[in-house]
């Protein structure tokens, strides 16, 4: 198992080991990784804030293993927000190790039925199966929740083989890319990209590097340029590009200099597919028109942040909801992993690209927001809309895993 920390946490497969205190998770995680990740002890509550560890597995990839506390930690007061910060891991994790050893009543309770969502993976483990190797307890236990059972024993190493495979099928699920079919081999694509104090010197925004990075990977022609520069970078091209990627907050000005034959789209707008529901996304931006005075909007940033002159989640978007709306118009800001429980009290929802977040935690977000019937779009959409360029913008054609 090769580690290999490069990938960003945001482009890992999550997954998430959840049982009872003291079930043998921790002791998986640190087998699973091949070094002592997790403190492993009897005692119970021993694991407190999850644990994370990014690993290669072989067969799936880049992944971030994560080490719950156990669902029943009553060990001290704040043994309610343990397993608070553990159903929420769970809720957003693209595969999850359900953990406990043979005897524990947890197999015929429901637990696995609580761990599933439609389109998610779950892996049964009976763990310390060292103490316990009976085919026939296997079989039964399999019965009972409806899935494969695997025997672990995470001392002797014993079924870690079978696990990491059975991960790697469960992996196997068709991923969108950022450009999806927008672009092909040999294709020269421009990319706008403004340097501001959001992005600053010596590094580029992850949008920016994770959009550039699969260009070059589809075997692609990238040119980098910045928006006072874009005329004279497009003068220069013997053929019109392929496409042209814009950061959104210079959507109108790249939307008057690039000639409209030539498709257009933004790094936000691409991570609305590649991360979101982009169709769902682009029908409530519909709803930006009906906002007005008493109308409360809740703007949702993934990164959590200082905010810095001109930020666009905090500064540019609030002023611009307020030109359309008026000043009675209330606005919200959450960031990083806060976000309301009850969204019933928005009109509309507006949430970055997500490039910080997994797939499935965007996703989660999306279908809370369509649960209690209020629009949700995104950042780029929004500014797309609002400066009255939508119907030149192009996105790649996606499917969304249905995880309602």
């Amino acid at each position: 198992m090769t580690m290999n920390d490069s990938t960003p946490s945001s482009d890992r497969l999550h997954i998430v080991i959840a049982g009872r205190c003291n079930s043998g998770k921790s002791a998986l995680i640190n087998a699973l990784c091949g070094q002592q990740v997790a403190i492993v002890a009897d005692h119970p509550g021993t694991t407190t804030d999850p644990v994370r560890k990014a690993i290669e597995l072989p067969g799936a990839g880049a992944c971030v293993i994560v080490d719950t506390a156990g669902f029943d930690d009553n060990s001290d007061i704040l043994g309610n927000a343990r397993m608070e910060r553990s159903r929420s891991e769970i809720e957003r994790a693209d595969i999850v190790i359900a953990v406990a050893d043979a005897d524990d009543p947890v197999w015929s309770a429901g637990f696995i039925d609580s761990l599933r969502q439609p389109g998610r993976p779950v892996i049964a483990v009976m763990a310390k199966s060292d103490l316990d190797t009976t085919t026939s307890r296997l079989d039964t236990l399999a019965k009972a929740c409806q899935c494969r059972v695997i025997a672990v024993s995470s001392l002797s190493g014993k079924g870690i083989d079978s696990l990491i495979e059975a991960i790697a099928e469960a992996a196997k699920t068709d991923r969108p890319t950022i450009t999806g079919n927008l672009v092909s081999p040999g294709d020269t694509v421009v990319l706008v990209m403004p340097q501001d104090p959001q992005a600053p010197r010596g590094r580029l925004i992850l949008p920016q590097v994770q959009t550039l990075r699969e260009l070059l990977d589809k075997g692609c022609t990238a040119i980098c340029t910045s928006p006072d520069r874009l005329s004279s970078t497009l003068a220069s091209l013997t053929q019109s590009p392929s496409l042209v990627i814009t950061d959104s907050q210079v959507f109108g000005a790249v939307a008057a200099a690039v000639s409209p034959d030539i498709p257009l789209t933004s790094f936000s707008v691409l991570m609305a597919g590649y991360k979101g529901d982009i169709d769902l996304f682009v029908r409530g931006a519909e709803a930006i028109t009906s906002l007005g005075s008493g109308s409360r909007v809740l703007i949702a940033e993934a990164c959590s942040h200082k905010p810095m002159a001109e930020d666009i989640g905090r500064v540019k978007i609030p002023r611009l909801l307020h030109k359309l709306a008026g000043d009675g118009i209330s606005i919200d800001i959450t960031g990083g992993s806060d976000f309301p429980a009850d969204l019933t009290p928005y009109d509309l929802v507006i949430h970055c690209g997500g490039c910080m977040f997994t797939r499935r935690h965007v996703l989660t977000r999306v279908s809370r927001a369509e649960a209690a019937g209020v629009p949700v779009t995104n950042y780029g959409i929004f500014l797309a809309t609002v400066a009255g360029i939508m119907p030149r913008v192009v996105w790649p054609s996606t499917s969304r895993p249905n995880i309602n």
